[in-house]
Order: C-alpha cells, then sequence, then structure tokens
C-alpha cells in the first residue's frame, strides 16, 4: 500500500541523539498527560526510551481501548495498530504515527477486494453462512470492517486460539460456524490450528493469485481452515536448520519461537507463543540460560540486554529487523511531538467512519472473548 511521508525538516535530520532526546522529553512535558506515546515490543531502543506503555498489537490495543484521558495518542508502531486505535479510542482523542511509511508487508498481503472476492467464491460452493472470517490483528481496518459485517472476529497472536474456538466451538458444538476463514497470516492460522487438534487433511491454503483460491470445490466445502497464503517477512526467515545449529553450539539451550513462524520450526522449538509470551519465557527461564528467540532483533537484543545473568540471541545468525517498524526513530517522533506543543497535529490517522464502525464491532468481539 502507497503512503506518503514528507521528508523532516534539516533541523531534526542533523540533530545529534542527545538534541533529539533534549526535545522528546521537553515535549512530552509541556504535554503532560494530553499525550500518550505507546510503543510496540519491535521498535528502537531510542523510541522505546519514550513510550509509556509497551506492549504487542494485542495489549496496545486493549491500552488504547480503556484510556480516556489523553487527548492524543502517538502510536509507535505500524499503519494497521494506529487504525486500530483510532477506532477504539474516544472521538475527543487523536491518533498519530510518526512515519506514514511504517506498513506491515503481511497487512498489504490481504486487501478487501481480493477477500471480498474469495467470499463470493466460497458463497458459490458451500454455505457461506456457516463460514466465519477472521482477520489477524496485522490488517488494515477495511478488513476488519469486513469481519465485523461478516460476523467474524480479529485475532491476534495471544488469543488466536481463544478467538478460533470461539468461530469453530471446542469439539462439543458451541460454535458460530464450521469453517474459518483466516488472513492474512497462513502461519498463525495454521500453527493454532495443530494445538487444537485439527490435522493437515482438515486446512487448505487459499492463494489469492489463483482462480478460486487454487481450490477446487470439494476443498472448499470440506476444510475447516481456509488460510490465506500471506506471510510475516521477518517470521519467515527462521528455518530448522537454525535450530538444529543452536542446539549443536548449545545442547542445554532454549529455543522459543512467535507462532508466525512456519510449522516446521514451530515443532522443532522448544516453546511457541506470542511476543508477550516469548518475554514472559525469557523471564522465567534459569539464570545462565543460553536462549535462541525466533522473531524481530530489536526485541531479541533487548531482552539480551535485561537479562544480564542469560545469553539472548537471535535464532537467525544473519537477524533481520522489521524494516517497516524501523522507520520510526527519535527523529520522526520527536517532530510529531513538537508539533503538538505547537498545537500542529501531524500524520493524524482517521478511519472513514461506517468502515470504523464495523471494525469495532470486529474488535470488541476479539477484546470480549479473551
Amino acid at each position: 500500500m502507497f503512503r506518503l511521508q514528507t521528508a523532516l525538516p534539516d533541523r531534526y535530520r542533523s540533530a545529534t541523539p542527545d538534541e533529539l532526546a533534549q526535545w522528546i522529553g521537553a515535549a512530552k512535558a509541556a504535554l503532560g498527560p494530553r499525550v500518550l506515546v505507546l510503543g510496540h515490543h519491535y521498535q528502537r531502543d531510542e523510541v522505546m526510551a519514550w513510550a509509556d506503555a509497551r506492549g504487542d498489537s494485542f495489549a496496545l490495543s486493549r491500552i488504547a481501548a480503556a484510556q480516556t484521558e489523553a487527548a492524543f495518542v502517538v502510536f509507535c508502531g505500524v499503519h494497521f495498530m494506529a487504525e486500530s486505535a483510532d477506532v477504539l479510542t474516544g472521538d475527543h482523542q487523536q491518533v498519530l504515527l510518526p512515519d506514514l511509511n511504517a506498513g506491515c508487508s503481511m497487512a498489504d498481503m490481504a486487501d478487501v477486494e481480493a477477500v471480498e472476492e474469495a467470499w463470493e467464491v466460497l458463497a458459490s460452493a458451500t454455505d457461506v453462512a456457516r463460514v466465519v472470517p477472521v482477520t489477524y490483528m496485522n490488517s488494515s481496518a477495511a478488513l476488519k470492517a469486513f469481519v465485523g459485517r461478516h460476523g467474524g472476529v480479529v485475532c491476534t497472536s495471544s488469543n488466536a486460539r481463544a478467538v478460533l474456538t470461539w468461530a469453530l466451538g471446542d469439539g462439543h458444538g458451541g460454535g458460530r460456524g464450521d469453517q474459518v476463514l483466516f488472513f492474512p497470516d497462513q502461519h498463525l492460522g495454521r500453527n493454532t490450528g495443530y494445538t487444537m487438534g485439527y490435522g493437515a487433511d482438515d486446512m487448505a491454503v487459499w492463494d489469492p493469485r489463483l482462480e478460486r483460491g487454487g481450490l477446487d470445490d470439494a476443498t472448499l466445502k470440506s476444510a475447516t481452515l481456509l488460510l490465506w497464503k500471506g506471510h510475516c517477512s521477518v517470521h519467515q526467515r527462521f528455518r530448522p536448520t537454525q535450530v538444529t545449529a543452536f542446539r549443536q553450539a548449545h545442547p542445554d539451550g532454549i529455543v522459543i519461537v512467535h507462532p508466525e513462524c512456519s510449522h516446521d520450526v514451530v515443532e522443532v522449538a522448544d516453546l511457541v507463543g506470542s511476543t508477550d509470551f516469548l518475554i514472559d519465557a525469557v523471564d522465567r527461564a534459569p539464570d545462565g540460560a543460553v536462549i535462541a528467540v525466533g522473531t524481530e532483533v530489536h526485541l531479541v537484543n533487548r531482552l539480551d540486554a535485561e537479562h544480564p545473568t542469560k545469553t539472548v540471541v537471535s535464532l537467525d545468525p544473519q537477524v533481520c529487523p522489521c524494516s517497516t517498524m524501523f522507520r520510526i526513530d527519535a527523529a520522526h517522533l520527536a517532530w510529531i511531538l513538537e508539533g503538538l506543543v505547537a498545537g500542529e497535529v501531524r500524520n493524524r490517522i482517521t478511519v472513514d467512519p461506517d468502515v470504523a464502525a464495523w471494525a469495532r464491532v470486529a474488535l470488541e468481539r476479539m477484546l470480549a472473548t479473551v
């Protein structure tokens, strides 16, 4: 998705780290409780140092929904997160994204036109009233609105199993349907399905680049989990060979990975869970432990720095930052905050009211599911 971020004034581009820190601190002090800075775990340290709250997309969405005091929410994350915050916050609050080009390649792998086309195909092949659409938090507000209108729900890596149980039941009935169309990340859907007892025969991959998703009508009718062919550009880098190499070097080491990794990686890891789960797992690990973490490298490095009695390394020795998260830096944060001090709202994220209304339905179903 194309977005246009104007170049920062020279004042910010040429500033030293100390100058930027001074400007950010002064602006935050001047704004006081009128501003809330939210920082996703994958952000740079120079940004996270100023976050009033840090978390994964699920935790930050709950914080955005719960607070009402701040007039301005500065979301140091990516575009879909800021959209969700705009949907969940009040009319008296404005959400700002420091860099408009901070997007998400996974979120861009499913657009509302392609999903609507898939829905029409499903309606021609099966009882679409029994298909529950589930979109990962890593998706546009338009997709969240789509699932809201069609009886579906949003999920995150923290609550994907609870959401799929809500949709399909626990094996003894109680679900909203018989099938789920899960987008845009196939791996989270697949890994969650396996934890619930579903097998490969219960799943099929919908490829939006192929006619009818590349699936025949029999598969469209029988697959319990229809998984959109999308992925995270960071988590797809982790491979079983990296796990093998780490275990050879550290026989007693611990491997912890995110469920956006492919299933063959999840199968050989010791622990699998959301970003907050990974953080808790490192906290719980014994002193002296050597831990390989399969997730974004800024978080991995932060975990290593915050646990001096443990060694925390990236499972991928070449490491891979989230290139879009990386766009937000101290210079952009200073520019946004100083603009607010001067009475100028920069990079406000707004969602169309009709889209926001249905997206809120899907997000509130998510918040009520856990």
